[in-house]
Parts: structure tokens; C-alpha cells; sequence
């Protein structure tokens, strides 16, 4: 009886050991996944299309996204790509954006991860914590304003399954775009629904 005991408190403390490693969030992982799709505009004169696609640029970033903004915002026409790298920092996740402003880089290029100096200077980031079922960030003020145009001062970020969420800290002004759902008509058309 002694000899069967020992056994099962060893295999006992090696599971309860291996618990913690499985029940451990890869919080990068879930906030590429809860970006990857096709989100439209879901605000007044906001008709912008961000198409987010997972890409495998470097091995050493798994969670690298490329996200293209297209469409129009009040009158202005909006046309703008560039690399998303999540990196997890424990419970929270690092949001790095490098834009491209050269419009014939896409997810397929083969200089996807490749930057002019003026790309690479531009870049900004910040960091995401969980809230709620998704994650949540400010950018740090005027930081982004040359990657993300016209984000000249901090803005929060609010990203959830089936939404993103973004609001002028001081003006309250806001932006919500929603995800399209597979096989909706728009996705494959490109066009925004009402």
C-alpha cells in the first residue's frame, strides 16, 4: 500500500505542476486572434474598411498582423497600410504599429517587414491590458501622430471579440468599427453595410 501511494503523489504533484503552464494565457496570441478579420465603420461619416491579416514575416515574432485602412472618413478618402507586432509582457501585450507609405506594399510583399528610415521612425507603440473579454490601451499622445495621421493626441484604444473601439481622450470624439462575420456579403464585395 506504501509502494502504490508514493506513485500517485508523485504523478499527483506533476500535474498539479503542470497546471498552471496550461491554464496561462499566451494574451498575444488571443488579441491576434480577436483582431485578424474585416472590420467597417460603425459611426457617423466614418466609411473606413481595416482589413487585419495575420502574416509570417519573422520567426521571432509569431504575432505580426498587416493592416490596410481604406475607405472614406467625413470627405476625406483614407488609404493607409502597415506591420502590427503584438508581443506579449506577461498579462498585458505590447502594440507596436510601423506604418508603409509606400501604397504598393501589402501582406503579400516580400518587403512587408522591410522599413525606410522614415517608416521606422514613425513607428509607435504602447501597451494593452485585458478588460472585459477583449484588451485595452492609450496611446501615448502625439507619439503616433505621424504613423496613425491625425492622431495628435492620446486616444484610447478599446478591442473586443466583434469590435474595436477608439476615442479622442480629450474631445471624446469616437470611432467604432465593426467585424464582419464570414460569408457577409461585404466582406466579399469590399463595401461597408448599413
Amino acid at each position: 500500500m506504501k509502494r502504490l501511494k508514493i506513485p500517485a503523489i508523485l504523478a499527483s504533484a506533476m500535474l498539479l505542476a503542470a497546471l498552471p503552464a496550461r491554464s496561462a494565457k499566451n494574451s498575444a496570441l488571443e488579441l491576434a486572434n480577436i483582431l485578424s478579420g474585416v472590420f467597417i465603420g460603425a459611426t457617423p461619416n466614418n466609411n473606413l474598411r481595416l482589413d487585419i491579416h495575420t502574416i509570417t514575416n519573422d520567426p521571432l515574432h509569431s504575432y505580426d498582423l498587416f493592416l490596410t485602412v481604406s475607405g472614406k472618413f467625413e470627405d476625406t478618402n483614407v488609404r493607409q497600410q502597415g506591420l502590427i507586432r503584438l508581443e506579449s509582457q506577461g498579462p498585458n501585450v505590447y502594440f507596436g504599429y510601423v506604418p508603409h507609405f509606400d501604397p504598393t506594399i501589402s501582406a503579400l510583399s516580400p518587403r512587408v517587414g522591410q522599413f525606410s528610415d522614415s517608416e521606422a521612425s514613425a513607428a509607435c507603440g504602447f501597451s494593452m491590458k485585458a478588460k472585459g473579454d477583449g484588451f485595452a490601451g492609450e496611446t501615448l499622445g502625439s507619439q503616433c501622430a505621424i504613423a496613425m495621421r491625425g492622431a495628435i493626441r492620446k486616444w484610447s484604444i478599446e478591442i473586443e471579440p466583434g469590435s474595436i473601439r477608439l476615442q479622442d481622450s480629450k474631445t471624446g470624439e469616437t470611432l467604432r468599427f465593426k467585424k464582419l462575420e464570414k460569408g457577409d456579403k461585404a466582406e466579399k464585395a469590399g463595401e461597408k453595410t448599413n
